[in-house]
């Protein structure tokens, strides 16, 4: 059997009026609309509205409303005209829908149309009956008999009743004092918004440089469209009550110069991003616009190899172990460095042209929010042709507390120009070198780092002894 919602064909009255003093504002009254969006799923929609209010108390039904809105959140102004004081809001959402308007005649007659095919002739035949219930299918009293789920085409319905609402509405009663024209400025919070940053770093051939494009890219899931709306987007991690109750506060893109920027401003504890043109967010829209275009940032690649803190613990079985060294982009988010504006936290995703001057994918990485004059580390995954092998060449108890342990670190390069890897050993515990094959530097307490350099097609060794005391 055809499901429910397929059978039904509404027939229905106009919906009363709530009052006999009663407004209906619709997105069409707009004069103007923003929208922030945040970077946790929440967005702040305000609108200016003009509507003419009768004098006294009357009802205002303000239509077009997200359907996530948060209703504790709503804050209405007067902007221009006398004072309005609203004495009562309500958020109306049970929306009609063919089950809730079954739901709402439960124990009422309705009149049931069924088609037949009489001599070649679809006739309509149709019996009144009365809704018994609506729970898993519907139950029906027809004359003297009691039938189920009957099968039938349309269901006339006498009106709509008047708690029920075609869509989301926000409904006031106000007292406007005397009647004119009001200029209305309302605000709200809605789920069902978000936005997130995406860079591409198109790499230059020496890779010591590229150009860099930020897009943000947003979601409209919010239950309704603002057409023409001012963007705003804030970047940070702002705080949320723990009662959920709040209150206002593979493409690569190489151009070498595109749409003008959002607008950046220190904004509280965050950073706002705004776009300087109107632009229209749909429901259900996927929308991309660009953050920022930085055509030629400085560049350093780098190769690392971390160690481990179990090595000067004990004797070490593995006798000579391969290990991979990792490749790092790094770059300054400075002025000097081409960038200096505060980056949103997202994905960067890394690009460089093959021989053939075809864009490839060669990694990515997320950052966080990245505020100017801050360095940025892209781990892009581990290198082919830098390799590297660890053997403990001797190990030694001094005390119960104290060891000494020397290792060798072979590093290969098999690329056709030469490479410095920084060797990074977490020591742990009180610790003294005592010997090293190259210089080495203490950037913190239980770490030393060593930088080698390698020829092409050349191996060089590090060498060194530490004593440990636990």
């Amino acid at each position: 059997m055809r499901s429910l919602a397929c059978l039904l064909t509404l027939f229905v009255a106009t919906t009363p009026s709530l009052a006999a003093e009663a407004v209906t504002s619709t997105g069409k009254d707009r004069v103007a609309v923003a929208v922030t969006v945040y970077n946790d799923g929440r967005g702040l929609v305000r609108e200016e509205r003009t509507i003419t209010l009768p004098g006294g108390a009357s009802s205002v039904r303000f239509m077009d409303v997200a359907e996530r809105i948060e209703a504790p959140t709503v804050h209405v102004a007067v902007l221009d005209g006398a004072s309005v004081s609203v004495l009562e809001q309500n958020y109306e959402y049970d929306l009609l829908s063919p089950q809730k308007l079954l739901e709402k005649f439960v124990g009422q007659t309705l009149t049931l149309v069924q088609q037949k095919l009489v001599d070649s002739t679809t006739v309509e035949q149709s019996v009144d009956a009365t809704l018994l219930s609506t729970n898993e299918g519907t139950v029906w009293r027809i004359g003297d008999r009691i039938v189920t789920n009957p099968p039938y085409q349309r269901l006339l319905f006498p009106s709509v009743p008047e708690n029920l609402i075609a869509q989301p509405t926000l409904v006031w009663l106000v007292d406007a004092g005397g009647p004119g024209r009001r200029r209305l400025e309302v605000a709200y919070l809605t789920g069902g918004m978000s936005w997130q940053a995406d860079y591409v770093l198109a790499l230059d051939p020496d890779e010591t440089g590229g150009g860099l494009q930020g897009w943000v890219t947003l979601q409209n899931q919010s239950g309704a469209s603002y057409e023409e709306a001012r963007l705003k987007l804030v970047a940070g991690d702002v705080h949320r009550a723990p009662d959920e109750r709040r209150v206002l506060p593979e493409t690569m893109a190489l151009r070498a110069a595109g749409p003008a920027p959002m607008r950046e401003e220190a904004f509280f504890e965050y950073h706002l991003y705004t776009l300087p043109r109107p632009t229209t967010l749909k429901q259900n829209q996927t929308k991309q616009v660009q953050l920022l275009d930085a055509p030629r940032i400085a560049l350093d690649k780098a190769y690392v190899l971390r160690g481990g803190g179990q090595y000067y613990r004990g004797p070490w079985p593995g006798g000579r172990g391969e290990e991979k060294v990792q490749v790092f982009l790094k770059l300054k988010n400075s002025e000097q460095a081409g960038l200096g504006m505060p980056l949103p936290k997202g994905v960067v995703r890394v690009y460089k042209r093959d021989s053939a001057g075809s864009p490839q994918f060669v990694g990515e990485d997320r950052i966080d929010h990245t505020p100017r004059d801050e360095t940025i580390e892209l781990e892009l995954g581990n290198a082919f042709d830098v390799s590297a092998e660890r053997k403990q060449t001797d190990f030694e108890r001094i005390s119960e507390r104290v060891f000494e342990s020397a290792y060798e670190v072979r590093l290969r390069n098999a690329k056709e120009v030469p490479v410095s890897v920084r060797v990074i050993e977490p020591i742990g515990g009180d610790w003294t070198m005592l010997s090293q094959s190259h210089p080495y530097e203490k950037r913190e307490a239980f770490e030393a780092t060593f930088t080698v350099k390698v020829t092409p097609g050349e191996e060089a060794v590090l060498r060194y002894r530490v004593r440990v005391r636990y």
